[in-house]
């Protein structure tokens, strides 16, 4: 029986799963920062107006709180 409900609650997980993926971006500069270049590879059809509006400080790329609004008020997909 334990079995049983070990392997309905891996199998419940996977179908969870994909609801909490998240698009992996990459800081390929190691800046610590997310330039257009690098959201536009993770979300290709990302435009320029877009990304400014992400932009809140206004210094040209994203950070990691900048990314998290983006995607937490559906700026762009998770």
């Amino acid at each position: 029986m334990k079995h049983l409900v070990l392997a309905l609650g891996a199998i419940s997980a996977l179908g969870v799963a994909p609801a909490f993926a998240q698009t992996v971006v990459s800081d390929t500069d190691g800046n610590g920062t997310y330039s257009f270049e690098e959201l536009q590879a993770a979300y290709p059809d990302l435009k320029q107006g877009t990304f400014s509006d992400m932009d809140v400080n206004g210094d040209g790329e994203i950070d990691a709180d900048e990314l998290q609004a983006a995607r937490e008020n559906g700026t762009i997909g998770a």
